[in-house]
């Protein structure tokens, strides 16, 4: 570990996407030595990016999120090389319950103009995924929304991109320091400076990208535990500030071709929602006759496919959720055997090749915590009046967009996209709208 700086114009928490994209970012205006310096108590990656599934999708009900990820697309696009990007689209599968939001994507995407095809009703939803796979047999399937955008990264390897453009231009990456407070000014609230296991930075803005960790920091800055949230009713609702979620993915150890399309592409991310009963592919039983979800992709170490489930919710106060050790070293949050078979029936319900694949499902890193808002949308705002917060609430990774604009705000560009997603949209009652999905943040 280097020394750390006694100043800073700007100290940057976190060394996954969303800090390092913001470094990379406002290095391009500061680019004097110690102008931007990322704490990292681990090594980059170490956290939620650096297990994430690394899927890139446009696919969100939200309008406020669509309009968000097709500016992260960009970002993704604009680099790919370095980013280790794969542009292989993504293909929302869904049952009729789910038909008229996922239209409503489409017709949003289009107004955008985000390249996508929208196909209906389950005869030609079966015609048309049997074009790219042909043993694909999903049931109850009405509507296919295949973003020709989009797609997957390998995660480790396109931070380790974003760091170096950072670090080309100045920024200094500093792992193995753990933040422990923060120095406040003696007639403001604003911070003055970060304390740290290595020592103190004064510095004049602070950014916060720390993922599942955003509750230690919240609570070190003395932000509240609880927030009242307004309906549409106008009536409102005093509920917890965080909620964690563990979220299981698996690897199926299957040869590095096997999910190859009818014409030997890379295939699309695939994600299914269906209400069809699903039945163990082991010995038959009926897992579940409630509507479920997965995904998978090609594994991004080369070792088969990967995918998960939707996540489920960890039955503690948010204080109590013990987030270190983290991902793999964790002996809480591991994925468990009702997931394997669950996820690896639900592959085989949905294409014919998975049948009889449980023998080679590896127990992989799972999708690790992750530290929910009470909406469960992102919060980018500012508290303190100088720290700008990255509460991202899982969507993360895709997200690497959001440091551009984050850095243009710090710049005093205040970001159109980033609007919706202030803290005060609980007391307002301008909240998003919520999809038919099983998932938490479609």
């Amino acid at each position: 570990m280097e020394n750390i700086p006694s100043k800073a114009k700007v100290v940057i928490i976190g060394g996954g996407i969303h800090g390092l994209s913001t470094a990379w970012h406002l290095s391009q205006k500061y680019k004097n030595e110690n102008d931007v310096v990322v704490l990292e108590k681990s090594h980059i990656a170490a956290g939620a990016s650096g297990i994430a599934c690394g899927v890139v999708r446009n696919n969100y009900f939200q309008p406020a999120m669509r309009e968000l990820m097709a500016h992260s697309v960009s970002v993704w696009e604009s680099d790919p090389k370095e980013f280790k990007y794969n542009p292989v689209g993504y293909l929302q599968i869904s049952p009729e319950v789910m038909h008229k939001d996922v239209a409503s994507i489409y017709e949003q995407q289009k107004a955008i103009g985000y390249d996508s095809e929208f196909i209906e009703g389950e005869a030609d939803c079966m015609k048309y995924m049997k074009t790219i796979y042909d043993d694909w047999q999903a049931k109850e399937i009405t509507s296919v929304l295949h973003e020709k955008k989009g797609g997957y990264a390998f995660n480790k390897d396109s931070i380790k991109g974003i760091a170096k453009k950072a670090e080309a231009n100045g920024s200094k990456i500093i792992t193995g320091v753990k933040v422990t407070g923060f120095k406040r000014g003696s007639n403001s609230k604003a911070i003055t400076g970060v304390e740290t296991d290595k020592g103190i930075i004064d510095c004049e803005q602070v950014v916060v990208g720390v993922g599942p960790w955003v509750r230690d920091i919240w609570n070190m800055l003395e932000l509240p535990q609880t927030v009242n949230i307004k309906n549409g009713n106008g009536e409102s609702k005093e509920v917890p500030m965080w909620k964690y979620w563990f979220l299981q993915e698996g690897v199926l150890g299957v040869d590095k071709d096997f999910l190859k399309t009818n014409d030997g592409k890379l295939p699309p991310v695939t994600h299914v929602d269906t209400t069809a009963p699903l039945y163990s592919d082991l010995d038959g039983k009926l897992i579940t006759d409630k509507i479920w979800g997965i995904y998978y992709k090609p594994d991004i170490e080369g070792l088969g496919v990967q995918g998960g489930t939707s996540p489920y919710i960890v039955d503690k106060h948010f204080n109590d959720v013990a987030v270190d050790p983290y991902g793999i070293e964790s002996k809480d949050y591991q994925t468990t055997d009702k997931f394997s078979e669950m996820w690896v029936s639900a592959l085989a319900h949905c294409q014919k090749r998975f049948e009889g694949k449980y023998k080679v499902y590896r127990k992989g890193p799972s999708g690790g915590l992750g530290c929910l808002t009470p909406d469960s949308f992102p919060i980018f705002d500012r508290f303190c009046e100088n720290v700008y917060m990255i509460a991202d609430a899982n969507h993360g990774y895709k997200m690497i967009g959001v440091g551009q604009l984050v850095a243009g705000e710090i710049l005093g560009n205040e970001s159109e996209l980033l609007k919706p997603f202030r803290f005060n949209r609980y007391e307002n009652g301008k909240l998003h709208p919520l999809s038919n999905s099983p998932f938490p943040w479609s």
